[in-house]
């Protein structure tokens, strides 16, 4: 009888354990289907709040577009030479340049430096070769467009013009023989 007793006792508390597991698994199912609910919505809070201080950061810059056009207008109102205007408006666009370019490096995006570096592909698009003896091979003599970088990594390479020697250029009729040989 006392077996039997036992055995009920241990029925009972492994019912109960049973219960307490099962409870625990609802729990722990119940929260994580409201993190697969709330997860989406936080990323998209998270991507609409850093759109929200991008554009912030570029309104001055707007402004000041604005502000570069007002005063133009009002400068061709008073009939002021053509040339004071084309002064105005170089003066206002440059300080709108400088603005958006500090507002890009406070971002997080540099410039990379391309002019008089040598080539790197992983940072500079050759777009043309040039021959200039004078100068170094592998060097980029110009730069048709800036590169930039976002926190140390390239989003777009500059696209340039590189150097190489005309020593080392084959000419068309070396090409010619080459291709006849093979």
């Amino acid at each position: 009888m006392d077996e039997l007793k036992e055995l009920q006792q241990q029925l009972n508390d492994l019912q109960k354990e049973k219960d307490e597991v099962f409870e625990k698994l609802q729990r722990v199912s119940a929260d994580y289907a409201n993190y697969q609910k709330r997860a989406p919505k936080q990323i998209s809070d998270t991507i609409a709040y850093e759109k929200e201080t991008l554009i912030k950061s570029l309104l001055p810059a707007l402004d000041n577009f604005e502000h570069t056009l007002q005063s133009l207008n009002l400068v061709q109102d008073k009939n002021a030479d053509s040339a004071n205007d084309i002064d105005v408006l170089i003066k206002g666009i440059r300080i709108i340049y400088d603005q958006m370019l500090n507002i890009l490096k406070s971002h997080g995006v540099e410039h990379i430096k391309a002019l008089g570096e040598i080539f790197d592909p992983a940072l500079h698009e050759a777009m043309m070769q040039k021959a200039e003896p004078d100068k170094e091979e592998n060097i980029v003599l110009e730069e048709f467009q800036k590169g930039y970088k976002l926190n140390g990594r390239v989003i777009r390479p500059s696209k340039v013009i590189v150097n190489k020697p005309a020593s080392e250029q084959p000419t068309r009729q070396q090409e010619e023989t080459e291709s006849e040989m093979e």
